[in-house]
């Protein structure tokens, strides 16, 4: 069984981390490079380096921002926001990040997974997903830039798409408990994680130890995840990625050290 990672997620906008509740009302969170440090000493198993206002602004990631976080870590390292090229794909691998995220690009024109997974490997192609449920008709629809657009995609599908293209894991953001700290949709992430081959990592509302378990946990109730991203729980000090291994080696699931 693979062991199920714990991913800090730094959300960025103008050169500050930022953490608001389903994507509005966003607060500074602080730096990401010392951000950064922080959570690579701290044990957790990967960082997720998002910049939530380059798709929407028209604008590429601050590269050099990538580079100096890249440098301060020693674990794998994500980044996301406003990629819509092979050509941005390798800058940013040559500014240290080790995979990127795609997000409105991936929606706006599908092929850049495939190039994307053919040029570098599969496991440097994340594919993100932000997910809105449909109040009426039920399902979940995909929102790009940022969260301010409904693309009428519906989820399940666009998973399985981007999986055919490609894509070595998909980032799924339920945007409705997006920084509430409410728990993470486990029927949203149970859906996606049964309709793809691929791993999952389970995004939006974590707020305490049980939310994180039952998110990576296998079975009828489990969400099934094989990552939990973590934003406002770490970046408020509320608990450590240490309290979270612990307690979770505790129940039994197989965590990094």
């Amino acid at each position: 069984m693979v062991a199920s990672r714990l991913i800090p997620c730094l959300d960025v906008v103008g050169g500050r981390v930022v953490k608001g509740v389903n994507f509005a009302g966003l607060r500074d969170a602080g730096d990401p490079v010392a951000l950064a440090y922080h959570y690579s000493r701290a044990g957790a198993d990967e960082l997720v380096f998002l910049d939530i206002a380059a798709s929407h602004e028209g604008r590429t990631t601050l590269v050099d921002l990538v580079r100096r976080t890249a440098d301060s870590v020693t674990i794998p390292f994500t980044v996301g926001g406003g990629i819509n090229s092979v050509e941005g794909i390798t800058e940013l691998l040559h500014a240290g990040a080790d995979k990127v995220s795609l997000n409105s690009s991936a929606v706006h024109r599908p092929e850049l997974v495939r190039e994307g997974a053919r040029h570098f490997g599969r496991q440097c192609i994340v594919v993100a997903i932000d997910a809105r449920r449909r109040r009426l008709s039920g399902g979940w629809d995909v929102y790009v830039q940022g969260g301010r657009k409904n693309t009428g995609l519906d989820v399940l599908f666009w998973a399985r798409r981007v999986a055919d293209l490609g894509a070595g894991e998909i980032l799924l953001t339920s945007m409705d408990g997006d920084g509430t700290q409410a728990g993470y949709d486990l029927e949203l992430t149970r859906a996606v994680a049964s309709t793809v081959s691929i791993p999952v990592i389970a995004s939006g509302g974590a707020g305490c130890l049980d939310h994180i378990a039952m998110v990576l946990q296998t079975g009828p109730k489990g969400g099934h995840a094989s990552a939990a991203l973590l934003a406002s729980l770490l970046h408020d000090g509320i608990l450590t990625v240490e309290q979270i291994k612990t307690n979770l080696l505790a129940r039994g699931l197989k965590i990094r050290p």
